[in-house]
């Protein structure tokens, strides 16, 4: 099955499960659409779902197009650079380039700047949080679909590695995010209320990160 938008063709991919009950569509970041449904729905409920929910699909990509706009070349710091490959030893920048040696680890530089610029960040905001919270540890880890994770009981708040290609102020609200929960478990209104205390411009910056 194909779909058709602003003269652009996507595929659709059905996925039939025995165990699911409802039918859910996404669309993912390699920008196909993914229908998934119990293995008894018929093709033309599918079909008609897809027509009913056109919009909302259309909707879909456009955020998912933003997200590979946003994700596609080299980030650093909340800025984009152009990459050029070279013969050099270590990674290094111009205004708006950076020179990266071949055969060259990445992930393994970014983690090694993220490991000073993020605690240096998760030190200023747990001095100058608002309430008096547990001091938690720091860990950083690539992950896929959370920005930051805060264990309650062992107090350790562990950041995306993601966050060192973003603007600081993202950083920060993560951060004050996940100290909040040392003191509320959910995402009660008391909880956003101590977010708000220490990011007054959380909700802008929540919203801005949908886009990555």
């Amino acid at each position: 099955m194909k779909f058709t938008y602003n003269d652009k063709t996507y595929d659709i991919v059905i996925l039939k499960k025995r165990g699911n009950r409802n039918t859910y569509i996404r669309v993912k970041k390699d920008l196909k659409i993914y229908v998934t449904t119990n293995w008894l729905t018929p093709m033309f409920s599918i079909e008609k779902l897809i027509h009913d929910h056109y919009d909302r699909i259309c909707d879909m990509i456009d955020m998912q197009e933003v997200k590979v706009r946003n994700n596609s070349g080299f980030f650093y710091m909340g800025k984009k650079y152009t990459i050029i490959y070279c013969d050099q030893k270590d990674l290094s920048f111009s205004e708006d380039k950076v020179y990266v040696p071949h055969d060259f680890d990445v992930d393994k530089w970014y983690k090694k700047q993220a490991k000073t610029i993020f605690l240096e960040r998760f030190c200023y905001n747990y001095e100058h949080y608002s309430r008096a919270i547990p001091k938690p540890s720091l860990r950083i880890r690539k992950m896929t679909s959370r920005w930051g994770v805060c264990n309650i009981k062992t107090h350790v708040i562990t950041l995306n590695l993601e966050l060192i290609k973003r603007d600081m102020c993202y950083l920060d609200y993560v951060i004050v995010h996940e100290m909040a929960h040392l003191i509320y478990g959910d995402h009660s209104t008391a909880f956003w209320k101590l977010v708000g205390e220490n990011i007054p411009d959380y909700k802008k910056f929540r919203d801005e990160m949908k886009e990555f």
